[in-house]
């Protein structure tokens, strides 16, 4: 009896561990407390060990940390230039205790994704591949990226197995993909665009990181210069500021909405979504916003370099909202940019490192999570 109780206490503690290290990480900014780096031992189970693994990495992903602390507690040996090296290693230890998990394989191949090491990344997917040949979700990322990378006969491989594995879906993406495409070659509006529908129509402003004091950055405040430009030319129009991530109490959508006020925007034109964490969580939660007040067309607002990747992923969550609720809205996006480049003719080039970025968000925005059942 006294050793079931001792058992019992033991995994309520592994727990309470767990729950409380996830709410650090999970608060986007708002607690600082790192993981116990040292307490990751031997004697442990082989699924705490993982979760412990796991947790490191999520929170490295969404803070950094103490990088020479996880040099010499957890990854001996091994030079680490970032939070993201922490965040590959950590991976990489998991699946060295896991290896038939396909779930830790993708999530360390999504970290080498960001880290644009594409021939680790490959051979990461090609070992998954090797374990389930079916598997959707890695066939269609796998052929992307080395599309991007210039191997186009992968591609259509890839293209080709996933028509066999699911027709329908595979028909689904390879329209994103059309789409996406036609969506990097549009034109920039570095003024205010004619002829804006007067009726049913939103301006999104897209926010930027605030500074520790909560002050705002200059590439967000241009980006307001310009959403203010288009709400003082169509006055109809409502305006979504979207930006959750909060420094001192206060998140981007606040800071936005009290600028926009101050420049003598009525409060009532201003709706706040101030919930999203990156551009993916900016196009779905802001698409929400978008059918509850039933606003059909969007204006969208950000910086040069970052409106293909946010025109890509809203008009994914919208699609993806219409399809959920059974209809076709044909919203229409428009855009004007913050020119943050030298000139308009170079901020219409998309290099590769571009594209990669771009159809890393459209996947997650389509439901494919980069840290299956961690982080999207």
């Amino acid at each position: 009896m006294i050793c079931l109780k001792k058992a019992i206490c033991l995994s309520l503690a592994i727990v309470l561990s767990s729950l409380t290290f996830t709410t650090a990480y999970a608060t986007n900014g708002t607690t600082q407390e790192p993981p116990n780096i040292s307490s990751l031992k031997h004697d442990e189970a082989t699924s705490y060990r993982i979760k412990q693994l796991e947790d490191i990495s999520m929170y490295y992903y969404w803070h950094g940390g103490d990088i020479k602390k996880a040099e010499t507690e957890i990854f001996k040996g091994i030079t680490l230039k970032g939070k993201y090296d922490v965040v590959e290693n950590a991976f990489i230890q998991a699946t060295l205790l896991d290896p038939y998990s396909i779930d830790l394989k993708f999530s360390l191949a999504s970290t080498q994704i960001i880290q644009k090491k594409l021939p680790e990344a490959f051979l990461t997917y090609k070992q998954i591949l090797n374990l389930d040949p079916n598997h959707f979700n890695t066939n269609l990322v796998y052929g992307v990226y080395s599309r991007i990378n210039g191997d186009e006969k992968t591609y259509n491989r890839s293209i080709s197995k996933l028509i066999r594995i699911d027709s329908n879906k595979a028909k689904e993406y390879v329209q994103k993909i059309k789409r996406t495409e036609n969506t990097m070659k549009e034109k920039f509006n570095v003024d205010v665009p004619a002829n804006l529908p007067s009726k049913d129509h939103a301006i999104v402003i897209l926010g930027y990181a605030l500074g520790e004091d909560a002050s705002m950055k200059p590439p967000l405040i241009e980006r307001l210069k310009a959403g203010l430009a288009i709400a003082n030319k169509y006055p109809n129009s409502k305006i979504i500021v979207s930006g959750g991530v909060p420094k001192q109490g206060i998140t981007e959508a606040d800071a936005m909405s009290k600028w926009l006020i101050s420049q003598g925007v009525a409060k009532e034109r201003i709706i706040l979504e101030n919930n999203s964490t990156d551009t993916v969580e900016n196009g779905l939660f802001s698409t929400a916003i978008l059918e509850k007040e039933k606003l059909k067309d969007v204006t969208l607002v950000t910086s040069a370099s970052h409106m293909r990747r946010a025109l890509s992923v809203f008009k994914e969550a919208s699609d993806f909202y219409d399809k959920m609720n059974g209809k076709k809205t044909d919203r229409n996006f428009t855009n004007m940019v913050y020119l943050d480049y030298p000139s308009l003719a170079e901020a219409q080039k998309v290099p590769n490192d571009e594209k990669l970025v771009i159809y890393r968000d459209l996947f997650r925005t389509s439901g494919i999570w980069q840290y299956p059942g961690l982080q999207r």
